[in-house]
């Protein structure tokens, strides 16, 4: 049985991990943990994908028991049955993959397993307003009775933080919560955790975006291979010396230098006059072969969306070329036959089965390799060592799920998938969404070593310096439109901003 106890409304909560350890079946993913959370504070926790600090945090928050060592929540020691145990405590985590029920309602997931009754029914109207302050603190003008699955991701993410408001947690998990957010949400929750540290919230960010973590945090804490490494100051620690503390080496240049684009080369894909119903409005551009296209613009801006169209995802029209050829692409089967593979923003909705083996979701997109006339199993588990050598997937077992990949991990696959079928144009919507320093430079060489094997690669990115040091030129939608296509030479995200905000103007 847990012991429980009251969790105080003036404070945050002080937490002790003492030699946590965690095993999965025969994988052990933590290895005596040992550190300290101070109440109302804001900790950053650091480390690459698979350090422990996700598991570690759901041990926290009530969704993982510990195979050894002792939790201490205001100095007594607890052992949790569920989230709701941990909930009654005041600890929420807001998970960095959402956990929403895509087809109830905003206040519904709000107040899901918290329902609020007056009686025997229901308290609606209750939930309502409720919902629509929480909302109206993380900044998110929805209104509470919308469906979840009409949002885009960045408002569902919102959903997530306002979820956990609403439930007046006393210590908060925030596991990448901007990852999908644009610069103004991102800077209204700095606003709203510096509002929560104030009134004595404890706060722990999980992010692997290092500006965020030494502007937000007051101490951070490193994590490597399942194991505690060193808490410091925020203050009294540089960036690079936070990324070296994490991967445990030092980390050289995050971008490789950028080869030239062959002169005089064809276009591998050509887009002209395309229109996405209500997202794209006469979108036009080229990419070459050798060269990386990047693509700018804030959430909501239709760049996901123009190439959901391309692909045939969703209603779209309009002249598009493969290698100097017109194709109407139908679905994206039809468009990897043709040479244009797609990697999804959503890699756990859209990018993988989760619930599939690594040998099942590396050769989905590519079946006809593999089954003449019968599936070939032998053949499957070849490619899947190749590409785990080849794209430095870091697995105990190739007989796993993708679902005990962590997220770096997964994010190769399904890089690695996209590219089974050998494309001659890939775009990647996102690739470093929540992708560790290490992992991110890992894909960023990637992305170079494929431009100079001769593919065109498409990349979409919210990380405007990510645009800026991969890719030859960067274009920049704003409603729908493509209003700039600029060399990436002496480029400023300043000069991004301005257009995808509408403050500078230039020719397409």
């Amino acid at each position: 049985m847990p012991t429980m106890t009251t969790a105080p409304d003036t404070t945050g909560v002080a937490v002790e991990f003492d030699a946590i350890t965690k095993a999965f079946g025969p994988v052990q993913v933590l290895h005596g943990v040992s550190f300290s959370l101070p109440p109302g504070k804001v900790v950053g926790l650091l480390g690459e994908n698979g350090a422990g600090k996700s598991t570690l945090m759901k041990i926290l928050a009530g969704y993982e028991s510990p195979s050894g060592g002792v939790l201490r929540i205001n100095g007594q020691p607890q052992t949790f049955r569920s989230s709701r145990d941990a909930e009654a405590l005041g600890i929420v985590l807001i998970h960095q993959e959402f956990n929403l029920a895509e087809d109830l309602s905003v206040a519904d997931n709000i107040f899901l397993g918290h329902e609020k009754r007056k009686g025997l029914f229901l308290d609606e109207r209750a939930m309502q307003a409720e919902a629509a302050a929480a909302l109206a603190q993380v900044g998110l003008p929805v209104d509470p009775a919308t469906k979840v699955r009409r949002l885009i991701v960045a408002e569902k993410q919102l959903v997530e933080i306002a979820k956990a408001i609403a439930r007046r947690a006393r210590l908060l998990v925030m596991d990448e919560p901007t990852a999908t957010l644009t610069p103004g949400e991102t800077e209204r929750l700095f606003r709203l955790i510096a509002q929560l540290r104030a009134d004595g919230v404890t706060i722990v960010y999980i992010s692997h975006k290092l500006d965020e973590v030494a502007r937000v945090t007051d101490e951070v804490v490193v994590m490597r291979d399942g194991r505690f490494v060193t808490r410091a100051a925020t203050a009294e620690v540089t960036r690079h010396q936070m990324a070296n503390l994490m991967v445990g080496r030092e980390l050289a240049d995050l971008y490789p230098p950028r080869e030239p684009v062959r002169a005089g080369r064809a276009p591998a894909l050509r887009v002209q006059g395309f229109d996405v119903p209500g997202w794209a409005q006469q979108a036009s551009f080229e990419v070459r072969p050798g060269e990386i296209l990047g693509l700018a613009g804030l959430v909501g801006a239709g760049r996901t969306e123009l190439f959901e169209g391309l692909l045939g995802l969703r209603a779209g029209r309009g002249q598009v070329e493969l290698a100097g050829r017109a194709v109407q692409l139908r679905s994206p089967r039809d468009a990897a036959r043709h040479g244009l593979t797609y990697l999804s923003e959503d890699r756990k909705g859209k990018g993988l089965h989760v619930a599939f083996g690594l040998r099942q979701n590396l050769t989905l997109m590519a079946l006809d390799q593999y089954a003449r006339p019968w599936l070939r199993p032998e053949a499957e588990r070849a490619a899947l060592d190749t590409a785990v050598k080849d794209y430095g997937i870091r697995t105990g077992s190739l007989d796993v799920r993708a679902s005990s990949l962590s997220g770096g991990n997964q994010q190769k696959l399904a890089l690695a998938k996209v590219l089974q079928p050998r494309p001659k144009v890939v775009v990647l919507d996102e690739p470093t969404r929540g992708v560790d320093v290490g992992a991110k430079r890992d894909i960023y060489f990637l992305v170079q070593r494929l431009a100079r094997e001769g593919l065109a690669v498409i990349v979409i990115s919210s990380e405007l310096m990510e645009l800026i040091g991969l890719a030859h030129r960067v274009a920049v939608m704003r409603a729908g439109r493509i209003v700039a296509t600029l060399p990436a030479d002496g480029l400023t995200e300043e000069q991004l901003i301005a257009h995808a905000t509408g403050t500078a103007h230039a020719d397409a």
